[in-house]
């Protein structure tokens, strides 16, 4: 049997979703009885950092080791893959030594070339194109607090990134409507844009995308690596913030969500950030549970 990997969320069918959201809240249920096993004893995740991280390192460490595995983290100055070894030679050996690998770079071909050298299952805990288990936590939270998001229609308000981009892919498999709001010059890929066409729409105008939403998505306007570009997008996305304001044209019991970090102030009010009714922190706490989901999945498959 083929090894399944993790790179977009189109690598698994809109079932295969389903499921995995509802075992990761039932994941979480476990971990907060205490009744969670250790499935996964003696396994190892490899974790391949080349961008910084906070959640996606904690979550994924936490995670395997709740499973009752271990994570090893390596990084640019810890393998040969900083020195120049072609990831191709890097996945076969890293590959034949442990269980489950994640890599979070930037090239999206990155995470491509060694998944098609790798003989276990690879994550893509981001790249400059995606960020698909951000996508399960966010799915996850607005399951735990809102019910079914198919049908619904979300609005993701900023640039067209690597977020931006894995909303179009989870419209898709979510069956939801999706409104993007962002500056000229900052749309997402056109070929994703044209292939989902159905169901995805661009706007200029943050309140005609967040009209009548569900759920009203934002990220930072300078992702990791486009910090000399921070002042300039400052001034076009002027406008672009998420916050009471615009959510007045929303539902009326709209969520809102970040990936975090925050620029707070910027493409987020402080104010909503801080709110009593926030998710934020839900959908923060929810890539630990949504991850160890994705692990037990592509592990099983494996076996």
């Amino acid at each position: 049997m083929a090894v399944r990997h993790f790179l977009t969320l189109l690598d698994l069918n809109r079932e295969e979703l389903r499921e995995l959201i509802q075992r990761a809240i039932a994941m979480k249920a476990e971990y907060r009885n205490r009744q969670q096993g250790e499935p996964f004893k003696n396994h190892v995740l490899a974790m391949i950092f080349e961008k910084s991280s906070t959640r996606t390192r904690v979550s994924f460490e936490a995670g395997m080791a709740q499973l009752g595995g271990h994570a090893m983290f390596l990084s640019p100055n810890d393998s040969q893959l900083g020195r120049g070894e072609p990831v191709e030679d890097s996945a076969k050996v890293i590959s034949s030594m442990v269980d489950i690998v994640m890599i979070r770079t930037f090239g999206h071909n990155v995470v491509e070339r060694f998944a098609a050298n790798s003989s276990v299952p690879v994550i893509n805990a981001l790249t400059d194109d995606y960020h698909p288990c951000q996508l399960l936590a966010d799915m996850q939270t607005y399951t735990e607090h809102r019910g079914d998001i198919s049908g619904k229609t979300v609005a993701w308000i900023g640039d067209g990134n690597n977020m931006c981009q894995s909303y179009i892919n989870a419209a898709r498999q979510f069956d939801f409507q999706l409104n993007i709001a962002c500056p000229e010059g900052f749309d997402p890929n056109p070929e994703l844009l044209k292939a989902n066409s159905d169901r995805v729409k661009i706007s200029r105008s943050p309140a005609e995308a967040v009209s009548k939403a569900d759920l009203v998505v934002t990220d930072v306007w300078a992702s990791m690596g486009q910090e000399s570009e921070q002042q300039q997008r400052l001034e076009k996305f002027k406008g672009y913030q998420v916050n009471k304001e615009l959510l007045s044209h929303a539902a009326s019991d709209v969520l809102y969500m970040h990936c975090l970090p925050a620029h707070r102030g910027e493409e987020i009010s402080a104010e909503l950030m801080d709110a009593a009714d926030s998710v934020i922190w839900d959908e923060a706490e929810n890539r630990l549970h949504a991850q160890k989901a994705l692990m037990e999945f592509l592990l099983l498959a494996a076996q």
